[in-house]
């Protein structure tokens, strides 16, 4: 009989592969073989693990868009001020790029899979709290008064695309390395700079 400790360490491994290869190669350009090649286990080991591919994958994307979610709202509610919960937000989201670009890079591509059917899927969503910075900051006239769903959507793609470029080999530093520029880049986006 397995010890709960192996058998967490292997679903961890199993967790760390299916990333890996999910980012690179798309939840479709990967099978369970290749998985379980990375993983050293038999394919039968990883129905141990998980009832399918499709649903291992959701539930890997809901777990770290839930964290992406979580962070958001944190940096909203541990910091007040426009200027002072964007650059949380900003370093949130480079840290968690530098943390784990695997899981980053598979939520940006997984997300057009999963995010028409996230509401019902998941209480937390992270481009809800993102919205309600925006939201906050103009009810406060801290950046003018626009729609925070566009502010929102444009201050996630200075911060998304340094991400994609780092991942494709464009830009040769990680998005943490371009905080300042990012943060006042969407700044500038908003009317605030």
């Amino acid at each position: 009989m397995r010890s709960a400790s192996a058998s967490a360490d292997t679903r961890g491994r199993i967790e760390a592969a299916a990333i890996r290869l999910f980012a690179a190669r798309g939840v479709a350009g990967t099978s369970i073989r290749d998985i379980a090649q990375a993983v050293g286990v038999t394919e039968g080991a990883l129905y141990r693990h998980f009832a399918s591919k499709e649903e291992f994958a959701r539930a890997l994307f809901l777990d770290r868009y839930g964290a992406l979610a979580r962070g958001v709202e944190a940096a909203r509610a541990d910091h007040h001020g426009f200027d002072a919960r964007l650059d949380a937000l900003v370093g949130f989201f480079a840290d968690t790029f530098d943390a784990d670009p695997d899981g980053f890079a598979y939520v940006l591509i997984a997300q057009h899979e999963h995010l028409r059917a996230l509401d019902q899927l998941a209480p937390e969503n992270a481009v809800a709290a993102l919205v309600r910075v925006f939201e906050e900051a103009m009810a406060e006239g801290e950046i003018p008064a626009s729609d925070p769903v566009l502010a929102a959507a444009m201050a996630l793609g200075l911060v998304v695309q340094p991400a994609i470029f780092h991942i494709y080999g464009r830009l040769d530093r990680a998005p943490s390395a371009y905080r300042r520029e990012i943060a006042d880049g969407i700044r500038r986006a908003v009317g605030r700079g």
